[in-house]
Formats: C-alpha cells, sequence, structure tokens
C-alpha cells in the first residue's frame, strides 16, 4: 500500500500461490507403506487426519485461519481429506483413519469461526506491525497488499467469504480486518459465513469422494488437488484480466 492510500496488486503474489498449492500437494503422501506406519508430520495431510484424527483437524483449521504460523499448513488439504476419512468407504484409503462424519460437519466451522475471531483480535490489537516480519516461502508482504485491495474493490462480506477458498487469503484477511478496524459486527457475521461454507463444501465433495473411489486413491488424488489449487487461483487470474481490461 502506498502512502496515499492507493493499493497495488503484483504478479508475485499469484505466482507464490501457485508455488504454494504445488508444495501443499507435494506434502501429501499415500503410499501403502505410509498408510500401514504413519508419521506424525503436522505439515502432512495424511499424517494430521490418520495419527491425529478429529483433534488434529480441528487444530490444524483452528491454527490456520487464527495464527500467521497457520501459512505452513496444508488446512484444505487437512478438510478435503477428513471429509474422505468420514466417509464409509473411503476411510480404509487412509489406513483407516475414520471419523465421525457428525463431529467432522458440526465442528469444523466452529473452529474455522473461532479461528477468524482470533485472527481479527491478533490484528486490532497489533496493527500493522504484525505483518512487519521479512518475506519468506510462505509470507510476503505483497500478499498483505492483494488483500487489502480486496477487501476494498470487493468489499468485507465478498472478501470473507471467497477468501475461505485461497490458501494464504484464509490465513491473513482476518488480522488484516482486524488492523483495519473493520466493524466487528460485520466481520463476525461473513467470517462465520464463509467459514461454514468453506468448511461444508470441502468436507462435502471429500465424503462424497471417498465413497466414489474404488482401490487406490492415488489414481484420483492428485488430479483432485490439482483442480482444487486451479479453483483457488480463479479469483486470482479474474482480478488479473479485469484489472488489464481496465488498463486497456
Amino acid at each position: 500500500m502506498t502512502d496515499d492510500g492507493r493499493v497495488y496488486a503484483y504478479i508475485e503474489p499469484f505466482l507464490q500461490i501457485k508455488r504454494y498449492g504445488l508444495d501443499k500437494s507435494r506434502l501429501i503422501s499415500l503410499s501403502r507403506a505410509d498408510t500401514l506406519t504413519p508419521k506424525m508430520n503436522l505439515l502432512d495431510a495424511n499424517s494430521v487426519v490418520s495419527t491425529l484424527g478429529l483433534i488434529g483437524v480441528l487444530g490444524i483449521i483452528f491454527m490456520e485461519t487464527g495464527l500467521l504460523i497457520g501459512l505452513v499448513f496444508p488446512g484444505g488439504e487437512v478438510v478435503f481429506l477428513a471429509g474422505i476419512a468420514a466417509s464409509q468407504s473411503g476411510s480404509a484409503l487412509l489406513g483407516d483413519a475414520k471419523l465421525s462424519a457428525p463431529l467432522l460437519f458440526a465442528l469444523a466451522p466452529i473452529a474455522a469461526i473461532t479461528g477468524g475471531e482470533l485472527g481479527y483480535w491478533f490484528g486490532k490489537k497489533y496493527g500493522r506491525p504484525l505483518f512487519e516480519r521479512p518475506n519468506t516461502r510462505f509470507f510476503n508482504v505483497k500478499m498483505v497488499e492483494t488483500i487489502e485491495k480486496w477487501l476494498i474493490k470487493y468489499g468485507p462480506r465478498k472478501a470473507l467469504v471467497f477468501g475461505r477458498f485461497i490458501p494464504f487469503a484464509r490465513t491473513l484477511i482476518n488480522p488484516i480486518c482486524g488492523v483495519t478496524r473493520l466493524e466487528r459486527k460485520v466481520f463476525s457475521t461473513w467470517n462465520a459465513i464463509g467459514a461454514i461454507i468453506w468448511t461444508q463444501i470441502a468436507i462435502g465433495i471429500g465424503y462424497l469422494l471417498g465413497d466414489a473411489v474404488e482401490g487406490s486413491i492415488n489414481k484420483y488424488l492428485y488430479p483432485i488437488i490439482g483442480l482444487i489449487v486451479l479453483i483457488s487461483l480463479i479469483p486470482l487470474l479474474n482480478g488479473l484480466l479485469r484489472e488489464k481490461k481496465q488498463k486497456n
């Protein structure tokens, strides 16, 4: 954001989110050996679901939406695989990592809502210095600038809902709303709506695919992950195209 209050988006956040999505897809290892002897790894979606179960899933959702460290966690993949694990036959594909479907569908949005509220609180309490940190593989200050532009261009309601489906936005948009002093009632309402829509859709897709997939999930997982990443990029690409048309 410039000194005169204008916000500019650069191509780097779009390239970074693409790398982010590809890196996250590689974190998911679903070989037969891994399902037989799962190793605890918070950066591996399959490990979180198969070794920590429902508590691990809820914890990752909460941290990804409430803490800046959540940028490193594969929250989208965890929610998706949790849906598979909650299905009747899909859990066997994840090393018998069976989750309770009713509890998962009921508690996941609560974890996302409370995480969002915590992120908002941090942003409101500590302000912009919260983002004054070196750029890393997972964090770039241009990500913050991009989300600030979304809030101005699309308004907090649309930004809070659609931001749930974009990995880095899920983490950053909540504290940014706190930094900008967005009205608490508006934030809480649309934070809850976005959390419910995101968790129910992501879990629901995994749940339905879990019963539909037969045999090894390796055959289907990577195309599905690629599709998820592509869908996440659609709002970003759409924004680029609109800006290009405006300039022309």
